[in-house]
């Protein structure tokens, strides 16, 4: 793959599969010098950041405001690539359902709500809750971060909770019961609400993609 020399931060804030993610990223951008942060002044340094996460958003929030990351995100996102992960795309949004209703950073407009119960397929088969396996995302825009990657390529999710937000900055849908954003962009930012970590050759692709984005749409 191609050689990269610079630096992505991962954030640490204790919530996220921190050693899968920056062990993908050493393999798809060899040369780049992958650093997993406590320090939000890290974030100043580097010129790629990736926001993971796992775990509830009320965790996810308290934790991620007490270590002092948030306006040391925004400054990158204003700057730089950004990719959010999973939780980390649900901590944009401006409130969140889950531990009983949660603002969230509110960088992009909308709301992550419960996927529903019963939820039930096109079937009528009862869906289990969390989502939670390999399913099918369709590309709405053409994004650097889809280069390479099939259109309705599957990718590994693992939630319960579905994020709700503005059409136009829908990056890629998927189907579980409902339709829901499975990406996001704007800008500099790209988020996913599935795992490229634990997706194979698409998701290591997609972070191959992040290593050599320039940011923007």
């Amino acid at each position: 793959m191609t050689e990269f020399r610079d630096r992505i931060a991962v954030i640490d804030y204790g919530m996220g599969n921190l050693h899968s993610v920056a062990k993908a990223l050493e393999h798809v951008a060899p040369g780049a010098r992958v650093v997993i942060t406590t320090e939000p002044r890290e974030l100043e340094r580097a010129d790629r950041v990736v926001f993971p996460g796992v775990g509830a958003i009320g965790d996810c929030m308290r934790e991620f405001r007490a270590a002092g990351f948030a306006s040391a995100l925004v400054a990158a996102i204003a700057q730089k690539p950004v990719l959010a992960i999973c939780v980390g795309m649900q901590a944009l949004m401006a409130h969140s359902e889950e531990s009983g209703g949660v603002d969230c950073l509110g960088l992009l407009p909308g709301r992550v709500r419960f996927f529903g119960a019963p939820l039930i397929d096109t079937d009528g088969e009862r869906l289990k809750v969390p989502h939670m396996g390999w399913n099918v995302v369709h590309q709405t825009v053409a994004h650097p971060l889809w280069h390479g990657i099939a259109q309705d390529a599957r990718f590994y999710f693992v939630h319960s909770y579905c994020v709700e937000t503005d059409a136009d900055l829908i990056a890629g849908t998927c189907d579980y019961g409902v339709t829901f954003a499975a990406a996001l962009h704007q800008g500099n930012l790209f988020a996913v609400q599935f795992h490229p970590e634990k997706s194979h050759t698409d998701g290591l692709r997609l972070l191959a993609n992040f290593a050599a984005w320039k940011g923007g749409d």
